[in-house]
C-alpha cells in the first residue's frame, strides 16, 4: 500500500523539538525525510539527558523515527556543492535555525529559488515580523509569550507552563500542516513558497478560548469561571482558573478514592447541561433537580464551588476508573487523570499504534509515541532514529547520483565526515 507522501523528498535542518517533530509526521507519512547533520556533532538532543552510555537520547530517537541521516560541512566547499544539489532535488526543506543562520550558510530564499522554483521552504520561528522577530525562543518562551502561561494555574498563584509542549511539538504540528498545504497548492500553481510558523502564533492559535474570554470579559464577568461563584471581582486580563473547563459546560478536577497516597487518583468531571439530572441522581441530590436556583443552567453558575464540592464527595467514593464505568453509559461526561506511567501500559494505545516499541541497535527497545493521525490507505510504521551520518553514502548515490570514487573524494575532502581537527576533539 502506498503512503499519503510517498515520492516527497524533504531536506531536514531541524534540531531539537519543534522541527523535528513535523519533518518526523513527514516521514511518518511516507515521504522521504534527509535529516542533514554536522559531522562528528549531529542534533544536539543526541548527547541531551543520555540514559544509556553510547547511545542517542530518547530526545533525539523519539523525535527522529523514520528519517535518513546524512553528514555534511556546510562550510567545506564540496560540502556546499552536496547541498546545492540536495536543493535542486528535494521538494520541502524545513529549517529552525535561530534566525539568519540558514542565510549565513548562503541558502537564502533567494537562492534556494535559482537552485529549485518548486521547493518549499518552511520555517519554524520563536516570533512573526515585529519587534521580536529576531529574538531566539525556546519552548517556555512561547508559552508566555502566546498567552498560554498567563491563563494557566490559579488564580492566587504564579503563572505556569504547561506539560504539553504547545510550544515546540504544537508549532511542529502547525507546520506540518502548512507543508502539506504548499505541496497541494503546487500541484496546480508549479510553484514553491514560504511556510513560516512562528511558535508564539502556534501557541496563540492552542489559547483560542482565553481570546475569546478576553473580549467577553469587556462585556462583564465571566460567569462560568470560579471565581465569579467566590463574589470575586474580574481584573482588565483574563484570569488563571485553575482546573475550569473553559468552555460553556462547567468542569472540575475532583479527587477520588485514593488520593491521599496516588498523587493522580484524580478524575475530570463535567455538569453538562443535558446530563444535569443525571448528575443529581449519580451524586445522590435528586431534589437539584428542580429546585429553584439548581435546575437551568444560568442559575448554577453562582453555585458551582458548591456543586462541584458534593460532587467530590461522591467521587472520593469511587476509584478514577468507577467513576468513568458509572458515568459514561449515562452520558456524564467524565475521564480518569492518567500518569505517563499507566499511558505507557494502555494496551489500548499500543494496539492503535499511539505507543509503540521500537529497537534501537545501541540502546535496546524503547517505548515512544507513534503518529498520532491515522489515515486508512496509509498505515505507519515507526522504524527507529538514524544514527549519525548512517545514510550518507546511501544518499549520496541514491538520491544524487554520485559514483563511489566521488563519494571517497567527499570523504576524503572533509565535506561529509569529521575533519582531522573535529576528530582530535
Amino acid at each position: 500500500m502506498s503512503k499519503a507522501l510517498e515520492g516527497v523528498k524533504v531536506l531536514d535542518f531541524t534540531h531539537v523539538q519543534s522541527g523535528p517533530t513535523c519533518t518526523q509526521l513527514l516521514a511518518w507519512f511516507g515521504a522521504d525525510v534527509i535529516k542533514v547533520e554536522r559531522p562528528g556533532e549531529g542534533d544536539a538532543t543526541r548527547k541531551q539527558l543520555i540514559d544509556v552510555p553510547g547511545a542517542d537520547s530518547l530526545y533525539f530517537t523519539m523525535l527522529n523515527h523514520n528519517k535518513r541521516s546524512i553528514t555534511i560541512d556546510s562550510k567545506n566547499p564540496k560540502g556546499k556543492e552536496i547541498l546545492e544539489r540536495l536543493v535542486q532535488t528535494c521538494d520541502v526543506l524545513v529549517e529552525n535555525f535561530a534566525p539568519g543562520a540558514l542565510d549565513r550558510m548562503g541558502l537564502t530564499w533567494e537562492r534556494i529559488q535559482q537552485l529549485n522554483p518548486r521547493m518549499i521552504y518552511a520555517s519554524v520561528k520563536g516570533f512573526g515580523p515585529g519587534k521580536y522577530e529576531d529574538c531566539k525562543v525556546y519552548e517556555n518562551v512561547a508559552q508566555c509569550a502566546g498567552g498560554s502561561a498567563s491563563t494557566t494555574g490559579f488564580r492566587d498563584g504564579p503563572p505556569l507552563v504547561t506539560g504539553a509542549q504547545i510550544g515546540d511539538s504544537g508549532t511542529g504540528l502547525h507546520l506540518a500542516l502548512g507543508i502539506v498545504a504548499a505541496l497541494f497548492q503546487r500541484e496546480t500553481s508549479g510553484r514553491g513558497q514560504r511556510v513560516q510558523a512562528p511558535m508564539q502564533d502556534s501557541v496563540l492559535n492552542l489559547c483560542r478560548v482565553k481570546l475569546r474570554d478576553q473580549q467577553r470579559l469587556a462585556k462583564g464577568p465571566l460567569k462560568e469561571y470560579s471565581q465569579h461563584s467566590e463574589g470575586i471581582p474580574f481584573g482588565e486580563a483574563v484570569p488563571r482558573a485553575g482546573n475550569d473547563s473553559g468552555g460553556g459546560q462547567p468542569g472540575r478536577i475532583l479527587k477520588c478514592k485514593g488520593w491521599e497516597t496516588d498523587p493522580n487518583a484524580y478524575t475530570y468531571f463535567i455538569t453538562q447541561a443535558a446530563a444535569w439530572e443525571k448528575v443529581c441522581d449519580v451524586i445522590g441530590e435528586p431534589e437539584w433537580k428542580t429546585k429553584p436556583g439548581y435546575s437551568k443552567p444560568a442559575e448554577r453558575l453562582d453555585k458551582l464551588n458548591e456543586i462541584f464540592n458534593r460532587v467530590e464527595q461522591w467521587t472520593m467514593t469511587k476509584t478514577k476508573f468507577e467513576v468513568m464505568d458509572l458515568c459514561n453509559p449515562l452520558d456524564i461526561p467524565a475521564g480518569p487523570i492518567l500518569s505517563m506511567k499507566e499511558i505507557a501500559e494502555d494496551e489500548g494505545l499500543r494496539a492503535s499504534g499511539t505507543i509503540v516499541e521500537v529497537d534501537h541497535p545501541k540502546r535496546g527497545k524503547y517505548l515512544s509515541v507513534g503518529c498520532p493521525i491515522k489515515l486508512s490507505d496509509s498505515p505507519v510504521e515507526v522504524t527507529r532514529s538514524p544514527l549519525l551520518g548512517e545514510h550518507t553514502d546511501e544518499i549520496l548515490a541514491t538520491v544524487l547520483g554520485y559514483s563511489a570514487d566521488e563519494i571517497s573524494a567527499f570523504k576524503s575532502s572533509g565535506a561529509t565526515e569529521p575533519s582531522k581537527k573535529m576528530a582530535a576533539e
